[in-house]
């Protein structure tokens, strides 16, 4: 994404003035301008600032000693210009108030005059070649008898006014967008588990930590009988809006569908793909870890479609991949896959994972990779699964020191009793 440039405007113009709170009252009473700040600075001096209410112009009502250079500006012009969209209307209001003008306002012209150089440049003239615009002008004074110019220019006020409309509608627009964001954000959380159904011999939790504000990072613990849950993991295609879409639609696909799970995963699986391909475009997929596992047998039934390798890691320190046995889900019409099966014993810890885990990368560009996720597993195995993920998390966020570019979901399904 463009970086956009930094943010740059004019912190104040400083006015010097003999007395802050008599030019205070002037400034807010006579003139209708705002109290920005009133501070008191280390050095002792205080410094006060006042601004009109619906501009940026920051004035600082600064005060100096009489022996310095400073006071000898108080009362001359402040090379201040004011421009508004109706001189003669801010005149009558300020003249009722006991502001004083130095002339009526009048109309000045702005011309083309030729320079050495050859260019032109707009200059404001009296008189001049051809006419540019014309603005209405006039002085006006503070209580010291400081002096600003008082404008308005019908082009340069028209330009000030659509600018300002166009930022009014950018800002507008972004904060739509935020607001829609934050509102998506909220739906997918939803989506996530949550609550576990209870097994007195396994001991599992998830999480998934997005690089934005949504993702296409899915995973899931679906109740499938008193006795049987069904552990999934999931990584759409793309990322943002569109693959948090997705998620959406796998998700309730797997839920709708999850009670063919029971005794026919493969039937399952094949329901989830034709809907992801008829209800996504042509190039969406999405690689799927899908287990079910029985608390009576501690039969854990999977199918592996395009995800990366489950991984099971024995209580002896052995480690067992679960690797691919099927496709992708959701490219292809024609479509199906196998399963596979393994027993769980006490002390063995399944870890189901995105690339965003195995993939986070550090400022010398290393991966963190499987090797790490398998150490941090054996570290914190005899840790509760919900503690053992959000240390292996940290671990790879820490790793991950630069900007998270994908999303980061772990499951981890302890066995126990």
């Amino acid at each position: 994404m463009e970086a956009r440039p930094p943010h740059l405007r004019i912190h104040a113009v400083n006015v010097y003035v003999r007395d802050q709170d008599r030019s205070l009252r002037f400034y807010q009473e006579q003139l209708g301008f705002d109290l920005v700040y009133d501070a008191r600075l280390q050095s002792g001096e205080r410094w006060i600032a006042v601004a009109p209410p619906d501009g940026s112009t920051v004035l600082a009502l600064v005060a100096p000693l009489p022996d310095t250079p400073q006071f000898k500006l108080i009362g001359r012009a402040t090379q201040v210009v004011f421009i508004t969209d109706d001189v003669m209307a801010k005149f009558h209001e300020w003249s009722q108030r006991g502001v004083r003008f130095r002339q009526l306002p009048r109309l000045r012209r702005l011309k083309y005059q030729q320079h050495e150089s050859n260019s032109e440049r707009p200059a404001m003239l009296l008189g001049g070649q051809s006419l540019i615009w014309g603005g209405i002008f006039t002085r006006f004074e503070d209580i010291d008898h400081n002096s600003f110019a008082l404008v308005s220019f019908d082009e340069v006020t028209q330009a000030l006014e659509a600018e300002r409309e166009k930022i009014r509608q950018r800002q507008e627009a972004e904060r739509r967008v935020a607001q829609e964001l934050e509102i998506a954000k909220q739906v997918q959380a939803r989506l996530f588990p949550q609550f576990l159904p209870a097994l007195e011999t396994l001991d599992y939790a998830g999480m998934c930590i997005q690089a934005r504000q949504v993702g296409g990072d899915y995973y899931d613990f679906i109740a499938l009988d008193d006795n049987r849950v069904g552990l999934v993991i999931g990584d759409i295609s793309g990322k943002g809006i569109a693959a948090a879409l997705m998620m959406s639609n796998l998700h309730a696909n797997l839920r709708s569908h999850c009670a063919i799970a029971a005794d026919q995963p493969e039937r399952l699986l094949r329901s989830v793909n034709q809907l992801f391909y008829e209800n996504t475009t042509d190039s969406a997929y999405a690689t799927l870890f899908f287990a079910d596992y029985d608390e009576n047998t501690r039969r854990l039934r999977y199918a592996n479609c395009g995800h990366l390798a489950a991984l099971l890691v024995h209580d002896n320190d052995v480690i067992d991949t679960l690797d691919s046995t099927g496709t992708v889900v959701g490219l292809f019409n024609k479509w199906d896959c196998s399963t596979g099966t393994c027993e769980l014993r006490s002390g063995d810890v399944l870890a189901l994972y995105t690339d965003g885990v195995t993939e986070a990368f550090n400022e010398h560009g290393e991966e963190f990779g499987e090797k790490r996720l398998i150490d941090a597993v054996r570290r914190h195995r005899h840790q509760p699964a919900d503690e053992m993920v959000d240390r292996i998390i940290s671990e790879v966020r820490q790793f991950n020191s630069q900007e998270q570019h994908d999303d980061v979901t772990l499951i981890v399904a302890k066995c126990v009793g």
